[in-house]
């Protein structure tokens, strides 16, 4: 008890110490509210300049892709038949009559044969048998799954 009271006195002897508590206290407070508005400001300002970045890369795409567009219809236009037939002209080309054509047969060279097969009733025979799917493709997984299973149990589970 006498320890407390020889404080109390002590602290009553100088009412400065308690004025320099508060304003510690005061400015320990201000200081920490500075740091977190520092830190909230840092953020903010980071994730705007993000932000703008992102902006700016979206507007480069859209001007390359109207870009790519104008050349693409340049392009459409440079090979039209109108622009191709100009341009080949003023080369010096000319349309081909039919006594300028040579056809060179070549031997032992088979050409590959087209099949329509939206008309399959009109197919040939051997046409139709191409027409076939193989078993491979007709299978389904659970007639593959039970025929593997039935070829492992007929081989003893040995692989």
């Amino acid at each position: 008890m006498e320890n407390v009271s020889q404080i109390v006195q002590k602290v009553r002897q100088a009412p400065w110490r308690v004025q320099r508590q508060w304003i510690g206290l005061f400015l320990l407070g201000l200081v920490a509210v500075s740091m977190v508005a520092g830190l909230y400001l840092n953020i903010t300002v980071r994730a705007t300049l993000a932000g703008r970045e992102i902006q700016t890369i979206q507007s480069d795409l859209i001007d390359k892709g109207r870009e790519n567009s104008d050349f693409e219809l340049q392009l459409a236009g440079l090979n039209s038949v109108e622009s191709m037939q100009k341009r080949a002209e003023a080369l010096g080309f000319q349309p081909a009559s039919p006594e300028d054509i040579t056809y060179v047969v070549v031997p032992g060279y088979a050409p590959t044969s087209t099949m329509d097969i939206s008309e399959s009733e009109s197919a040939s025979p051997d046409q139709r048998q191409n027409l076939t799917l193989q078993f491979e493709y007709t299978e389904s997984l659970f007639d593959w799954i039970a025929r593997a299973l039935a070829s492992s149990a007929y081989s003893g589970g040995q692989p």
